[in-house]
Formats: C-alpha cells, structure tokens, sequence
C-alpha cells in the first residue's frame, strides 16, 4: 500500500479484514505492506475500523525504508514512488511466489479475482488439471495435456470430455 490514510487502500484493507472468513477457509494468512511507519498504521487502522466497520485482523508491515516493496518491484516503474505501493502476491506454503498482479493507484484490487485464483491454485496443484478463462469454483477443469489418456482414465474415472485431444473437460468433487 501507499502511505496510511489513502482512500482505496482503506477500502481495501476494510475489505481484506472482512474477508477473514474466506481466507481461513482457504488457509491463507493476509499480511499488509505500507511505506508509512507503525507509528501511523495504529491511527489509520482506527480509521478503517470507523469507516469501513472491521478491524485490521492480520498484520501491517511497516517498509517507510521501502527496502521490501523495493526488493520485491512493488512500486510501478511509472509512478510516483512515494505514494504507490499496489501488488497484491499470492505465496505458496514452499515461499514461491504464484501471482503478482499490480493496480494502478485509482483502481481498487478485486479480492474477488484473488479468492478465484487462491481455489484454482489450491484446485491444480491437487490435480492435474488447469482452469478455463473465467473458471470459478465448481466449473469444470481441464485435463493438462501432459497427463496421458490412459493415465487420465486412471486419475479421473467418472471420464471426460474431450473437444480437442488437447482440450479435455472434467467434472471434479469440490472439496
């Protein structure tokens, strides 16, 4: 994020506090970033508590160094340093960084978009399969091409469809 008391990134992390439930279920642990110091983050937690009605209920880092959000290209090539700081990244439990995706500072991040690709990471890297362009929960998946036939009738034995010998469907339990 960029400095406390900006107004998207309130939103944001109102939004993220609410979203707890959703993060449990998924086992993902929220840790907010900030160029601002502690000093500051206490009061703008207060303020996103007020104004968007939940409380912070993960950690805030404190990077007024930058030295993190440097080390990891957080701030847009393009943009005004001192104010933005807007990657969101998703890191497996083995530490490998899976996404990155960077918002421009007028745009708020869609932690819809986030919770859709943490359950399809979560989904392919349980099976071998990969999602569909527009993929939610429950949709079907499809059989990555390095897997066999006979392996696949092996791994998926309710079968599947297939448009393509590269394009093959499958119906998974959610789980």
């Amino acid at each position: 994020h960029p400095k406390d008391f900006t107004p998207v990134c309130t939103t944001e992390l109102g939004e993220a506090a609410r979203l707890k439930p959703e993060w449990d279920k998924r086992n993902v642990k929220v840790i907010g970033l900030s160029v601002d110091g502690l000093d500051r983050h206490d009061a703008w937690a207060e303020d996103i508590r007020e104004t968007q009605g939940h409380a912070l209920n993960f950690p805030m880092i404190a990077d007024p160094s930058k030295h993190v959000s440097n080390l990891y290209g957080m701030i847009h090539p393009e943009a005004d340093p001192s104010i933005t700081v807007r990657t969101v990244y998703v890191i497996d439990p083995a530490r490998k960084v899976r996404l990155t995706l960077t918002y421009p500072p007028s745009t708020g991040r869609n932690f819809h978009e986030v919770l859709r690709v943490i359950d399809s990471l979560q989904l392919t890297d349980g099976h071998k399969v990969a999602t569909p362009v527009n993929w939610q929960k429950g949709d079907k998946a499809i059989i990555v091409p390095s897997l066999s036939d006979e392996d696949a009738r092996a791994r998926f034995p309710q079968g599947w469809k297939a448009d393509r010998p590269y394009l093959r469907w499958v119906e998974l339990p959610e789980g």
